[in-house]
């Protein structure tokens, strides 16, 4: 008699912890419709082949870099996990979290998160560590970026910050909810439509140009972490031009790469190399690149990528060339939807090709 009560007791628990994950996946925000970046991190964990270059990064990287064309142009397979400002602490955990799953033969890292170790906006943080699977990657990311209002039980179980959705469930809630679907192209966030770029506020002077001790100490512990995996790290800074990228930013950086013996590409003093014209290349007005944009700085980045030792052309692996022409359909398809979609609003040239 006794056992059948515990096992009645048994199953009502987990009957409740099956409700009540269900409530939990059904108010966790999608992201699937205006704000989609939040389901970059985990879209990752969708991945069943290897890549050679990881990027890690905020916004820099994943509206700027194009791993369908570093795979069209070099056969380079990569991968980007990045995220709305992304912290340079939560790009190191998020390399811990992927060598996991592989070990990539280069790492990138766009330098712009230097500039900012704290977060100000507990948006960004759920963006990018809600998405992350759980390990003491997760555990630590989580730790070491939380702000004071931030609590580690509101991460572990979500339903505790997200009860109050119940007000604002859509039908994207839904729909998602069986069939999260895709928003991402390996990580990167495509837009078509095009916006010149104009002018900007005047850059302001600062007291003090140092970047916060914090932030070199997680660089460098991405460096270490790094060479202890046999992978090459290589710093970049996108060619945005605004907000300001300092030039005494830029020196401390180019100091570190020099002293350990690092790659650090500023695409700032490489716009004309790279073709970038930011009348046609970016889609609001010079922050980031549009599809054209990316798919140019990803022909000339690939060419750098090619030379670093393990970084090679996998365009005869056949079983990988079947994967990435998916990728590419997908990648194409959106493409076309998009140039449709904005030349009816006015805000692409139906006749410019990117080229």
């Amino acid at each position: 008699m006794k056992k059948k009560i515990w096992i009645t007791l048994l199953l009502l628990l987990m009957g409740s912890g099956v409700i009540l994950a269900g409530i939990q996946r059904l108010l966790i925000p999608k992201y699937m419709g205006q704000v989609v970046e939040g389901a970059f991190i985990h879209e990752y964990y969708q991945e069943d082949t290897p890549h050679d270059v990881l990027f890690l990064g905020d916004c820099e990287v994943y509206e700027n870099i194009s791993p369908v064309t570093l795979w069209r142009e070099y056969g380079i397979t990569s991968y980007i996990r990045g995220s709305a400002q992304q912290l340079i602490a939560q790009s190191y955990y998020l390399l811990e979290d992927t060598l996991r799953y592989e070990t990539p033969k280069a790492v990138v890292f766009n330098v712009s998160a230097m500039q900012q170790y704290e977060q100000e906006n507990e948006t960004y943080n759920r963006m990018t560590m809600d998405g992350m699977k759980w390990s003491s990657s997760k555990w630590n990311a989580i730790r070491a970026t939380a702000m004071e209002d931030e609590h580690m039980i509101e991460y572990i179980f979500p339903l505790l910050r997200f009860h109050s959705r119940f007000k604002e469930l859509e039908a994207d809630d839904l729909t998602y909810y069986f069939s999260p679907g895709k928003v991402s192209h390996n990580g990167y966030y495509m837009r078509a439509d095009v916006r010149p770029a104009g002018d900007f506020p005047t850059e302001r002077r600062r007291a003090d140009y140092s970047f916060d001790p914090r932030a070199w100490e997680y660089l460098e512990r991405m460096r270490l972490l790094c060479e202890e995996k046999g992978i090459t790290l290589v710093l970049m800074k996108a060619p945005s031009l605004y907000p300001t990228w300092y030039e005494q930013w830029d020196s401390q950086i180019a100091a570190y790469a020099q002293e350990k013996g690092l790659v650090y590409i500023n695409g700032i003093s490489r716009i004309e190399d790279i073709g970038i014209d930011f009348s046609q290349d970016t889609y609001d007005g010079g922050l980031h690149m549009n599809v054209y944009g990316a798919e140019k700085l990803s022909r000339y980045f690939g060419s750098i990528l090619q030379e670093i030792p393990g970084v090679e052309d996998r365009r005869n692996d056949k079983a990988l060339a079947a994967v990435w022409e998916e990728k590419g359909q997908f990648y194409d398809t959106k493409k076309a939807e998009q140039e449709a979609e904005f030349a009816e609003l006015g805000y692409i040239s139906q006749f410019y090709s990117g080229e």
